[in-house]
């Protein structure tokens, strides 16, 4: 799905690209102080140590800063998923390093995935396919994990289950931010991810004896 693009006055990619992130940084903050609605843009270019008529050199509307909040968010979590799991060989134990890869990702992004779904909603209809799709994207990459488990011998999924599968890692590690109020109380990381990975494999592995 082709990415939107956001117009900006100022011609200087690189420029561009340091004021977005500036800009980025300050709107999560206030979003996840305020939300979206509440928060206005001469907020976001105090925030972002800027004027408000420079906020509006690099964005035409409010709602093009919460669209690059998501596709920032989720580009960073794909790009050190991808760096992070790198080659894997289809055995239970690189399938749990992967767990427990994204999970961490998750906790040191945990602020910008609260944001991202508390405010997703907000989008506007030909940003919102874009975004959404881009989390299918990730959830591949578990899907590409385990079927090279299942191609390997190391258990035994059914399409349909490895895509629900694939899904249920992506949101338990995601649950870890938008559950962190209970969850951060009971559980270090550590021990959030070896229970979690634990019941997660109880039942494909019971499956297969």
């Amino acid at each position: 799905m082709k990415k939107r693009e956001v117009p900006a006055s100022v011609k200087d990619e690189r420029l561009v690209k340091k004021r977005r992130n500036e800009m980025i940084k300050g709107a999560i903050a206030l979003f996840k102080q305020k939300g979206f609605h509440r928060t206005t843009t001469r907020e976001i270019a105090k925030a972002s140590g800027f004027s408000i008529g420079t906020l509006y050199e690099y964005i035409r509307q409010k709602e093009d800063v919460l669209y690059l909040v998501c596709d920032r968010i989720y580009d960073e979590v794909y790009e050190r998923l991808e760096k992070d799991i790198g080659t894997h060989h289809g055995t239970i134990e690189s399938l749990k390093l992967a767990i427990a890869r994204y999970f961490k990702v998750i906790d040191d992004l945990q602020d910008e995935v609260l944001v991202m779904y508390q405010e997703v909603k907000s989008l506007t209809k030909d940003s919102l396919p874009y975004v959404l799709n881009k989390e299918l994207q990730m959830v591949k990459i578990f899907e590409n994990i385990l079927r090279e488990c299942v191609e390997n011998g190391a258990f035994s999924l059914t399409e349909q289950e490895i895509q629900l599968f694939a899904h249920d890692i992506f949101v338990l590690g995601q649950m870890w931010a938008f559950r962190r109020w209970a969850l951060h109380k009971m559980y270090t990381l550590e021990e959030y991810i070896e229970l979690q990975t634990q019941l997660l494999l109880r039942g494909i592995l019971e499956k297969r004896s």
